[in-house]
């Protein structure tokens, strides 16, 4: 079979190129920004970015909401020939300290909040930046840096997930990456340049990410949100006129129990799902909210950016369903041996094509074991991305989850390592041991449960108040159960499978 040839692109700070001059790029607040504005802003920050990184390939960090210099980091820190490494503002200091230490940022632009809260966990070879100072070089009418002439395959950003077996890891994004995902979007979600996309989803993780760039790529504007209620999304989209919104499904569990008035509801063309599975309940309850809307559910992964998404007009025939591959991308689901699955049969969902992102940041170990050479029967060869998700495929092409095959917790939309979570606890001297698992949960998709084994004098009340202080809302469990002894396997590991089949059995009792 002839290889596929990649698709073209551009180096991704062009997309604030791509929308008319005078047209608005981006609503925050009563402010709009037009395309000019925001290829002048980008250019101006990229210039004084590049000069307090110290020279191109730099690593640089922006931690916090969605502010406007929030927003065009991502595009100026390219065009400056560095590496943006957006980090979550909900992350407490020290998972973001392991962030910073493990990308080697030179730079980090933050307030002075969220600077206090890391203290001394800011390696010191990583300068600090007030993000006001950079709000004021957008706006001081100076001459900014042209656009970039990088290559596709350079190296645009990190973006740090959660692994199932500790600390967050680098996902490496080239400038192809980003482009042609942004393009992938635009097109299957035919975005035009009258739409107005809400960004309620953090701007670090890849969905929130791409709101950004596929609404630009459209030519379209973007409102990024940061949200406290479902009311405030309502808000937000009477006073913008959204059409488009995309979000996860606990985020979809509050907006179908909101109060939406009629012509607020009627404003949406389109809602995109990621970060977990719809029921069909609540795609029913989506439908009766947002009559007048397409619903886009889709699967991803930070290593391949987006792999499917199911067409509007199948998911009332096919509500489970994670549809088919999206534009760039070659989808093949295989046997542990690497041949093609025969319909129905259930096999690894593997990812090819130019989506493909370039490893895990300085970690080749981890590297292997996830992208590996593609399956002889790919159009695009090269390396792909063997997701561990076990996935079947019907005899219209169809594909749908069967399981995971990690011990990632999806929580809210986030994917949670329950190592990260019982080392934090661990580490507060308080237990010898922990194991957190998820649980289904409604509104969450999965609540977090930590089992300790702690020690003498017992201090709950302490534990769970060193959790609220190191780890993030998303992180901290719903529930905390101590007990004197963990059962082990013969190894002398703790069995995890048995202590979360324990737990399960006491509460069902």
């Amino acid at each position: 079979m002839t290889k596929a040839e990649n698709p073209s692109s551009r180096p991704i700070d062009h997309l604030a190129l791509r929308g008319a001059p005078d047209a608005a790029a981006l609503l925050i607040g009563d402010r709009v920004t037009t395309f000019a504005e925001l290829d002048a802003g980008v250019g101006r920050l990229a210039s004084w970015l590049l000069e307090q990184a110290g020279g191109p390939g730099e690593r640089v960090a922006s931690w916090s909401a969605k502010t406007r210099l929030a927003c065009l980091m991502p595009l100026a820190a390219a065009r400056a020939g560095l590496i943006h490494v957006p980090v979550n503002p909900l992350l407490k200091g020290p998972q973001v300290a392991h962030i910073l230490a493990d990308s080697g940022a030179k730079l980090l632009v933050t307030n002075g909040s969220r600077a206090d809260m890391l203290g001394d966990g800011r390696p010191e070879d990583c300068a600090l930046q007030d993000l006001k100072i950079g709000e004021e070089v957008i706006d001081s009418g100076g001459q900014g840096l042209p656009p970039s002439i990088a290559e596709p395959g350079d190296l645009a950003a990190i973006l740090y997930t959660s692994g199932s077996t500790g600390r967050p890891k680098g996902v490496m994004l080239s400038h192809a990456n980003l482009w042609l995902g942004a393009e992938s979007v635009a097109s299957y979600l035919k975005i035009t340049p009258d739409d107005r996309i809400l960004g309620v989803l953090p701007l670090s993780f890849d969905y929130g990410q791409n709101q950004l760039f596929s609404g630009w790529h459209a030519g379209a504007a973007v409102a990024p949100l940061d949200y406290l209620t479902a009311r405030d999304v309502v808000k937000a989209v009477a006073r913008h006129g959204v059409t488009t919104l995309a979000g996860v499904p606990p985020l979809w569990v509050q907006l179908v129990e909101a109060e939406w008035p009629v012509e607020t509801a009627g404003l949406l063309r389109r809602l995109t799902n990621s970060g977990g599975a719809l029921t069909p309940s609540l795609i029913d309850a989506m439908r009766r909210t947002f009559r007048d809307a397409d619903i886009y559910p889709m699967y991803g992964l930070t290593e391949a950016f987006r792999s499917t998404w199911l067409d509007p007009k199948l998911v009332a025939d096919h509500p489970t369903s994670m549809g088919r591959a999206i534009p760039h991308a070659e989808i093949l689901v295989c046997r542990a041996d690497g041949t093609i699955t025969a319909d129905e049969e259930a096999g690894e969902l593997v990812h090819c094509g130019p989506l493909v992102a370039q490893g895990y940041w300085r970690d080749e170990a981890r590297t292997a074991e996830r992208f590996r050479p593609a399956p002889r029967a790919s159009q695009y060869g090269g390396t792909a991305v063997w997701s561990g998700d076990t996935v079947r495929r019907d005899a219209n092409g169809l594909l749908f989850f069967v399981g995971r095959d990690d011990a990632m917790i999806k929580t809210a939309g986030n994917r949670v390592s329950p190592t990260e979570i019982e080392d934090v606890a661990v580490a507060s001297g308080l237990i010898y041991e922990a194991v957190a698992f998820g649980v289904p949960d409604d509104r969450l998709g999965a609540a977090i449960i930590l089992i300790v084994r702690g020690k003498v004098a017992a201090d709950k009340e302490g534990l769970a108040a060193w959790l609220r202080r190191n780890l993030p809302n998303f992180m901290q469990p719903q529930t905390i159960e101590w007990r004197d002894e963990l059962p082990r396997n013969p190894n002398g590991k703790l069995d995890r499978v048995a202590i979360a089949a324990d737990w399960a059995a006491r509460v069902t009792a």
